[in-house]
């Protein structure tokens, strides 16, 4: 059974990529979607891998005892073997290796939350400061986090005064009771991921990481551009809670 090691963690690996890319959309919680078809790809052809593996293992195993079957007359050929474990199968301790592929399959990790949200630094220099386009017309206008704080810091304009606006993001808490609405953007996967988050004032918090909508108006304060102007504050006149989106990132 050792020989079939590689093979086994191969096709495991591919499984536990195409279980997330191609059967459901948990890839979301990992990486952007149009990296979707590589994904998908990558996991075919490990479990490819895996098959011609585990072909090979099979016929190297099977030539192994024709072999053995015709040495009778040869002790010392016995002695080599002495007993040897031979082939591709490697040491036991790669099964191991098995572990992180069996869990990705039957228990794929959450996607990012509060915690990686909290680490990122809430400095925030004064750049990009200038005018930004028109908004929509329209109430309440839907907007992501990653636009909300860039024109509530950085637009001085104030394109955002007297409009109501829809955030929707999970709840990050500090210790002193404010709360946020808050959501990870990501360039290419999560391991790239910042937080965008605003104030949520007027309105009592749900639980850290329960996914909300808020509509609200924004406060301003503070001059764009200046640490008192972050993080954005959103005045809120409801918050609904809503299941998780497929995709819980945005694209930065």
């Amino acid at each position: 059974m050792r020989r079939y090691g590689p093979a086994v963690l191969l096709m495991l690996v591919g499984a536990a990529i195409l279980r997330v890319s191609l059967f459901s959309d948990l890839y979301l919680r990992y990486v952007q979607p149009g990296l979707r078809p590589y994904l998908v790809v990558s996991g075919v052809v490990l479990v490819l891998l895996g098959v011609g593996v585990a072909v090979l293992a099979r016929t190297a195993g099977e030539q192994e005892e024709h072999g053995s079957h015709g040495d009778h007359g040869d002790p010392g050929h016995h002695g080599d073997l002495g007993g040897h474990t031979h082939g591709p199968a490697g040491p036991r301790v790669a099964w191991f290796l098995t572990l992180p592929a069996l869990a990705l399959l039957l228990f794929p990790p959450p996607a990012l939350g509060s915690y990686s949200a909290e680490r990122e630094a809430a400095q925030r220099a004064a750049r990009g400061v200038g005018t930004f386009p028109a908004l929509p017309a329209g109430n309440p206008l839907d907007l992501t986090l990653g636009e909300f704080g860039s024109r509530a810091v950085y637009d001085s304009g104030r394109s955002l005064t007297g409009r109501t606006v829809r955030l929707t993001g999970f709840v990050t808490r500090d210790t002193d009771g404010t709360w946020y609405v808050t959501r990870l953007l990501v360039s290419c996967c999560a391991a790239d991921a910042g937080a965008a988050k605003a104030e949520v004032r007027g309105a009592g918090a749900p639980t850290v990481d329960t996914w909300v909508t808020v509509t609200g108006t924004w406060h301003p304060q503070g001059e764009p551009g200046s640490d008192a102007a972050w993080p954005p504050v959103l005045d809120a006149t409801s918050v609904r809670r809503v299941p998780q989106p497929d995709n819980p990132y945005e694209k930065r």
